[in-house]
């Protein structure tokens, strides 16, 4: 079979922390609530950017759906949070950040952060949620729903235009998805920092698992330190026990069938997992250009339909690019407000540089 192994990482970490002020604690929720009341007053629906601490972060004039007032968040986490809440922080890791970032790195960056604001552990974090992926270059899929083997009760798959994207086993506790990362990225995610990473941006299919705290601890992980050292014993145990892929056969019992090379690899980049702590260079730059790219893309598809109404204002047949550019520039230039330009200017770059694109 034609595959090629391409990366993995962890793509999401939830963990609940437990903090307790120090003797100077800055964290001060009584003006963290009336600045989220001043927002909901100006009826503002954009996130404030504030800094707490050694971080800059995006303040939500909401809460959240579990229960926390607060909800901060910026390029590397967000944070839910609440003096009176237990746990009283609950942070997810973002993907691009789990990307580029070890693990350890990540869980020491956000107690430093705490640290900053006069907050230290009681105990130890507990993990709530860990999803690890691999990446595979795969041109041609020649295995369906029925190649895999899965002690999972419940199973599902997601077709487009007759072409199965998506193979799901599992619910709740532990759920393996196998599915094409391009089609999701481009229809409904947006990671386009992953074409760089992989170094292609088509037949890239992702295996990965999802695993909550019931089936964490059943193996004895709750802690980061735990996690780092126990991540090739989870994902072995789930690759080989929970669900396998497999070349289909004549033997009516399907666990005699002999495993899928994929599967085959993906045993032996797990062996590979145990303490690598790699990092991947991140360029912000980079992802900034991507961005550009497809702003400048969506720029040209309007350009069109401004020619196009030239066209039926005008009654001409041609229409050329740098007449229309002048048309939409001098409409644009009406309602340009120079007051306001460069402070919606540092909004936005503010929002961007903190994760809100």
């Amino acid at each position: 079979m034609n595959f090629k192994y391409l990366l993995s990482s962890f793509d999401t970490i939830e963990c609940a922390y437990y903090l307790i002020p120090l003797d100077q604690a800055r964290l001060d929720f009584l003006d963290l609530a009336s600045q989220k009341e001043a927002l909901i007053k100006a009826k503002i629906n954009k996130p404030k950017p504030i800094k707490l601490g050694c971080e800059d972060f995006l303040l939500a004039s909401h809460g959240t759906s579990s229960g926390y007032p607060f909800l901060i968040e910026n390029d590397v986490f967000i944070i839910q949070f609440g003096e009176f809440n237990r746990p009283n922080f609950f942070v997810k890791f973002r993907s691009i950040a789990l990307w580029h970032n070890s693990l350890l790195d990540l869980h020491k960056r956000f107690l430093n952060w705490a640290a900053s604001v006069g907050l230290t552990q009681a105990q130890p974090e507990r993990l709530s949620r860990v999803d690890y992926a691999f990446d595979y270059h795969l041109p041609v899929v020649d295995f369906d729903e029925d190649s895999f083997v899965s002690r999972s009760t419940k199973d599902s798959q997601y077709r487009k235009d007759g072409k199965v994207q998506t193979f799901k086993f599992g619910t709740e506790n532990v759920v393996l998805r196998v599915y094409n990362k391009v089609d999701e990225i481009n229809e409904q995610s947006q990671k386009n920092w992953l074409f760089k990473l992989w170094g292609m941006d088509q037949d890239v299919w992702r295996v990965e698992w999802q695993v909550r705290k019931d089936q964490l601890r059943k193996i004895g992980i709750s802690s980061m330190q735990s996690l780092e050292e126990r991540q090739a014993d989870l994902l072995r145990l789930l690759s080989t026990n929970h669900t396998t892929l497999r070349i289909k056969a004549d033997d009516s019992n399907r666990s005699r069938w002999d495993m899928h090379p994929l599967w085959l690899d993906l045993l032996a980049q797990i062996d590979q997992l145990q303490g690598l702590g790699v990092k991947r260079e991140h360029k912000p730059l980079d992802l900034y250009d991507e961005r550009l790219t497809r702003i400048a893309m969506s720029v040209y598809g309007y350009l069109k339909r401004v020619a196009a109404i030239d066209v039926l204002y005008s009654g001409n047949q041609k229409s050329y690019m740098d007449e229309t550019f002048q048309h939409l520039f001098n409409i644009v230039s009406e309602i340009h407000d120079p007051l306001t330009w460069q402070q919606e200017v540092d909004r936005r770059a503010n929002e961007m540089r903190l994760g809100e694109w």
